[in-house]
C-alpha cells in the first residue's frame, strides 16, 4: 500500500493527534511534536484486547526494532500512551486504557 492510501491519523482522531502533541511538548520532544501532526496509520496492532487500540505508523519490523530504537512513555489525561521511536521516527502507537477512539464514517 502506498504511502498515500495510508490515512493521516490527525484526519481519523483529530482529538488523540492533538493530545498527542501537547504530552509530546510536556516531555520536551518538540522534533516528535511537529512530526506526529504527519503520521500515518498502517496497521492496528492486532491483539485484540479490549483495552488497547494500538496502532503502527510505519511497516511492521520483521523482529524486534533494533538499534536506534527508544520508548517515549506519555502521560495524557486518561489511559497510556508509549511510543515506540527509530532514529527519531514515530513507528508504533501504544493506546492503552485510553478513552474509545471512534473513525470517521465514510
Amino acid at each position: 500500500m502506498s504511502k498515500k492510501e495510508q490515512p493521516l491519523v490527525r484526519e481519523l482522531f483529530p482529538g488523540l493527534v492533538t493530545e498527542l502533541i501537547a504530552c509530546l511538548r510536556e516531555e520536551g520532544e518538540e522534533y516528535l511534536a511537529i512530526s506526529a501532526w504527519d503520521i500515518r496509520l498502517y496497521e492496528d496492532c492486532g491483539c485484540g484486547d479490549d483495552f488497547c487500540q494500538s496502532f503502527y505508523t510505519a511497516e511492521r519490523p520483521p523482529g524486534a526494532y533494533g538499534p536506534g530504537h527508544r520508548n517515549v512513555l506519555l502521560t495524557p489525561a486518561e489511559g497510556d500512551l508509549i511510543l515506540d521511536v527509530v532514529e527519531e521516527r514515530i513507528v508504533f502507537v501504544e493506546v492503552l486504557y485510553y478513552p474509545r477512539l471512534q473513525r470517521p464514517a465514510h
